[in-house]
């Protein structure tokens, strides 16, 4: 038996299948689409072949991220709130915080000792404080956005973006390309943007222990080391982070499939 658990975000979905003892047995990842229900179909398939035949079938289906409720095959459906948590909780017992970055927002959570959520925050202002904004502005400097991280971490002299609005952000870029700036150095800039903003929002939930990095953005090694330099505690970041919010929703949906079959045995 295999439980899925599936993350539709704004930017990818994402499914992570486990067996009953909680071991990780496949995994898939597609771009979202309009039609939550056809990619959530999609992306389990892939996470099926992943597991190979040998692996069983899939008995539970937990769905997380902002198409769960579109999903009309799901047996639950939990926030990405409560599953970012639990599968950073998972993954680093000793965190005492989360920060997510994702394509449409950031989310910075405070758990408690069993790795629920105790209190969180996110970024009111613009998507100059998410994932997105860094993909606009790759777009614009016409780097692949698989090239940000590494290019991020040549920069020498990196060129501070303070706008907090996504529109005026890119007319400091503009104004930066047409002071001569690299466009390394404009992309660390982007980064340590984006940690100051992280900073901010850790410090309202109370930041004083060890944070654990989730989400698309955690795969770019300049905005790790933008983190670290800001935060000045130690921080996490998970082989796969973009799979994090999909392992919490899998080991949450095994969690209420275990009560279920015991009530049903009873």
């Amino acid at each position: 038996m295999l439980i899925a658990g599936i993350d539709i975000g704004s930017g990818s979905t994402k499914c992570i299948l486990v067996d009953e003892s909680g071991a990780v047995k496949g995994r898939g990842l597609v771009k979202t689409k309009a039609n939550f229900e056809k990619v959530a179909g999609e992306v389990l398939d892939m996470a099926r072949s992943d597991a190979g035949p040998a692996a069983g079938e899939v008995g539970y289906v937990a769905t997380t991220g902002l198409g769960r409720y579109a999903v009309p095959f799901r047996d639950i459906q939990i926030t990405d709130l409560t599953c970012g948590a639990r599968g950073a909780a998972t993954l680093f017992p000793s965190t005492k915080y989360v920060l997510d970055i994702g394509a449409q927002c950031s989310r910075a959570i405070k758990l408690r000792e069993n790795g629920k959520v105790k209190e969180f925050h996110m970024n009111e202002k613009c998507a100059a404080g998410s994932g997105g904004f860094l993909e606009r502005a790759a777009k614009y400097l016409e780097v692949r956005i698989t090239d940000v991280g590494p290019m991020s971490l040549q920069a020498a002299k990196p060129q501070p973006i303070s706008s907090v609005c996504a529109v005026l952000a890119e007319t400091e870029i503009i104004n930066h390309i047409s002071e001569g700036a690299t466009v390394e150095n404009i992309l660390r800039g982007i980064h340590d943007s984006l940690a100051d903003r992280s900073l901010l929002l850790l410090k309202r939930v109370g930041l004083d222990g060890e944070v654990t990095l989730i989400g698309g953005v955690a795969l770019q090694e300049g905005m790790i080391v933008s983190l670290r330099e800001k935060l000045g505690v130690t921080v996490n970041v998970p082989k796969e982070p973009h799979f994090t919010a999909a392992l919490g929703a899998a080991l949450l949906g095994l969690q209420r499939y275990r009560k279920l079959a015991t009530a049903a045995a009873a």
